[in-house]
């Protein structure tokens, strides 16, 4: 049995992409007979009770600009810091270089444990969305390569993943580290509970997006592609899943396009079941996100055989071959109308390619976590023999 801390900056009721993964490394862990501490800044004071891994929080407060998330500082917080110290720990994981990784990083150095941090995020693109200077986002990103050479291994989620913090200047080696799906079989009865719940007519074409309400996702390349296909006489509806900060200006958005009758915001869909509904009622799901690397979301609907459209070259679609278990477009509102019009209404293209999404794309996470712990298993291994990289307090 295995000692693991997971460190992150963001976790549930958060539900963006980075702590859907720590949630799923947690759980996977502890089924595998692991005995795991998540360490996170506190999103709120309600019911913890129920999860088979420890939760220890610290005391939260809100990132100024994006309300949904919780920062905090650790050292600060008294019941944190005796808790932390009664906790055995035989390796420490990272999922954030910023107050995750510090906590992590302390905690490796005080106890001569190895760390692992797995770079997950475009950093440079909020930091420079966040400051509106290419000065401090250059200034961002050298916080974050300096953090990474800190660590013992550094995982990404992809080879394009990988080549993202390359070209922040890290020169290290990188260990891909897939994400994984709870994979769930087809149930079709859910599907005429979500047309009911959503208005959805029984023969009408469905469009899904799933993700944060934020710009970065490349949404507005969706609303302005249903809005062409709209004008080309095509019967359709849009749902966007999830919540997020641009949620205000997104509803203005539909509606100065004059496009709300057919598509709509549904908010965040915390039932599972649902959700399979929706991926399975979808016949395309639209992710055109140049941010993402490795997203859950597009390997739960190809686990649900709904192919997805996304943007050539992005490194979300490093799994999709296009026509053969996905569709890809340029980064272009009218290609991707396009792309969507010639997919949507041939029935039997979508089955074959929806098909070939099951087969390729979805790892199931107790696939990924044996991996993980055979990785884990060695850098302890490392460390007990004296290897472990020589860490300094400096960042910390």
């Amino acid at each position: 049995m295995l000692r693991i801390g997971q460190f992150t900056d963001t976790f549930i009721p958060v539900v963006d992409g980075v702590g859907r993964v720590s949630l799923a490394y947690a759980e996977t862990l502890c089924k595998m007979g692991h005995q795991v501490t998540v360490v996170t800044p506190q999103n709120d004071t309600g019911y913890r009770g129920g999860y088979p891994f420890e939760l220890l929080e610290y005391y939260g407060t809100t990132v100024p600009g994006i309300r949904q998330y919780k920062t905090g500082e650790s050292n600060l917080d008294i019941h944190y810091r005796q808790r932390i110290k009664q906790i055995p720990l035989d390796i420490v994981h990272a999922h954030s270089p910023f107050k995750a990784g510090s906590d992590a990083l302390r905690l490796a150095v005080s106890r001569h444990i190895p760390l692992v941090s797995t770079f997950h995020s475009k950093y440079y693109d909020d930091f420079l969305k966040t400051t509106k200077s290419e000065r401090m986002a250059q200034l961002g990103v050298k916080f974050i390569v300096d953090f990474y050479n800190r660590c013992d291994e550094v995982w990404a989620v992809g080879h394009d993943t990988a080549q993202v913090l390359h070209d922040y200047g890290y020169q290290g080696e990188i260990h891909v580290m897939p994400n994984g799906v709870n994979i769930r079989e087809k149930n079709e009865k859910y599907i005429p509970v979500v047309e009911e719940m959503f208005g959805i007519p029984e023969q009408e074409k469905l469009l899904l997006f799933v993700g944060q309400m934020n710009w970065k996702k490349n949404i507005l390349k969706i609303l302005e592609a249903a809005q062409l296909l709209q004008e080309e006489g095509e019967r359709f509806t849009l749902l966007l899943a999830g919540r997020g900060p641009d949620e205000k200006e997104i509803d203005k958005k539909i509606a100065d396009m004059h496009i709300g009758h057919f598509v709509r915001r549904i908010g965040h869909q915390t039932d599972l079941n649902v959700l399979d509904g929706l991926y399975q009622r979808a016949s395309l799901f639209v992710f055109p996100s140049l941010y993402d690397n490795a997203p859950m979301v597009i390997r739960e609907a190809a686990a649900m055989h709904t192919p997805a459209v996304m943007v050539r070259g992005s490194s979300a679609a490093e799994v999709i071959e296009d026509g053969k278990n996905g569709f890809l477009c340029e980064d272009e509102s009218r290609d991707l109308a396009r792309v969507i019009l010639s997919s949507m209404n041939d029935g039997e293209l979508l089955r074959r390619v929806g098909r070939e999404a099951r087969d390729t794309i979805p790892v199931s996470w107790d696939t990924v976590m044996e991996q993980v712990v055979e990785r884990y298993e060695r850098l302890i291994a490392y460390g007990r023999e004296g290897h472990l990289v020589k860490k300094n307090t400096r960042f910390i």
